[in-house]
């Protein structure tokens, strides 16, 4: 069967993997030169927040990945000074560890269900979700985008999970 889905691979993207007590984060990104990410860390687990051409997802107790255009990635390692980090945070550049793909069209939602195990949903997985889960059996953080979600994976699954979804959509 063939689904009303689009996959699209992405470029890689500027990510940083930050973790530590939310108050030493939010002071630390405060102090952080001109370009600093965001003025405001997201509210909750699990959610994102953009601002400025950047994304900050809050994925867990104490962890968040920061998110941009690999364009951005010199700026955003000037301001968030990894080398500087006070000894309770960890802020480390993790740009090329993980392919994303977007899965956008009316069906986008089946593909995802066919793909991982979250109720994603927009009452349950809204606009500014977003979560670590499993896709076609391999760790997978998964977002919400224009039309559809993002899907990443660690680079060396990328191949596979690129087979997978063109199966899924009816294309491959």
């Amino acid at each position: 069967m063939r689904y009303d889905a689009t996959v699209t691979p992405l470029e890689t993207q500027a990510l940083f993997d930050l973790q530590g007590p939310a108050g030493a984060l939010r002071d630390w990104l405060r102090e952080a030169s001109p370009g600093a990410p965001l003025s405001a860390l997201p509210d909750r687990p699990n959610s994102a927040r953009a601002e400025g051409g950047a994304t900050l997802m809050h994925l867990g107790p104490e962890h968040w990945i920061l998110r941009a255009d690999l364009a951005r990635e010199a700026a955003l390692e000037a301001a968030l000074r990894p080398a500087e980090a006070p000894p309770a945070l960890s802020v480390v550049r993790i740009s090329d560890t993980l392919s994303f793909f977007r899965i956008t069209g009316s069906e986008a939602s089946e593909i995802m269900a066919i793909a991982c195990p979250l109720d994603l949903h927009p009452e349950s997985f809204g606009p500014q979700a977003a979560s670590f889960t499993a896709a076609f059996g391999t760790k997978a953080l998964v977002s919400r985008c224009e039309g559809g979600f993002d899907l990443a994976v660690e680079r060396s699954f990328a191949p596979y999970v690129a087979e997978a979804l063109a199966t899924a959509t009816g294309t491959g």
